[in-house]
Parts: C-alpha cells; sequence; structure tokens
C-alpha cells in the first residue's frame, strides 16, 4: 500500500517559500524607504506668525458713473487721491494700482486719474475690464 501512495500526485501546497519571499521584500521596501527619506538634518529658518509690511499692497483706484473718484471703497477727490498716494509711495517705493473706470464715466477722468499716476511715477498699473459678453 504503501507503494501506491508515493506515486500518488503531491496535492498539497507549501507556500512557506512564497511567505519568506513575500516577508524579505517587505523587509528591503520598508528599509529603502525608511533610508530615501532621512535625508540631510537641517535647521529650517521659523516663519512669522505676522502680516509682512514690506509685501505691497495693491491699491484700487474706482472711478464711478458719475465721475466719483474711489480709493480701496472710499470717496476720495483728485487732491486727496494724490496726497494718499504719495504717502504709500513712502512707505512702499514700488506698489501695484489697478484702475476700474465705469463704461459711462467720460474718458478724461480716467485719463486724470492715469495722468496722476504717470506723474507720481507708478509704474505698476493696471486697468480692470470686463468680460465681453458675445
Amino acid at each position: 500500500m504503501q507503494v501506491q501512495d508515493e506515486d500518488k500526485p503531491y496535492d498539497d501546497i507549501n507556500i512557506t517559500p512564497m511567505l519568506d519571499l513575500a516577508y524579505v521584500l517587505l523587509v528591503i521596501f520598508i528599509i529603502m524607504t525608511t533610508a530615501a527619506v532621512q535625508g540631510i538634518k537641517v535647521n529650517l529658518p521659523k516663519a512669522s506668525a505676522s502680516v509682512s509690511l514690506a509685501r505691497p499692497q495693491t491699491k484700487a483706484i474706482t472711478v464711478s458713473d458719475s465721475g466719483q473718484v474711489f480709493l480701496d471703497a472710499f470717496p476720495v477727490s483728485m487732491g486727496e487721491l494724490e496726497q494718499r498716494l504719495r504717502e504709500q509711495k513712502a512707505l512702499t517705493p514700488e506698489f501695484p494700482v489697478i484702475v476700474k473706470g465705469d463704461s459711462n464715466v467720460p474718458y478724461q477722468k480716467v485719463v486724470d486719474v492715469l495722468d496722476l499716476l504717470r506723474r507720481l511715477e507708478l509704474s505698476q498699473v493696471g486697468l480692470v475690464t470686463g468680460r465681453q459678453s458675445t
């Protein structure tokens, strides 16, 4: 009877070598990943929580349809506008300015504002326009 048992096909699968291989690959993967992440230790600079005063703030000049001039949503005359822009330029020599003019405002009013910006030598000027509807 033993002779027949030896001739019988081997029907049990031994998964031990496959598990050994999986564990070896897992260990190699863990070692390689941690070695790649470590890198060189450096002392990183700390950022302050306060707002930087050196960063320029964009000033918005709006000309309404009635011709009224606004600086950051506050109504100003042309003289007040010039004074406030001079004060801002003394604090921050280069700061961006955007000009928004209503489509119904006389063109000369917007040109007066642009002329004032040129006299103050403000070079970072942008004109805001709306999208054209088709």
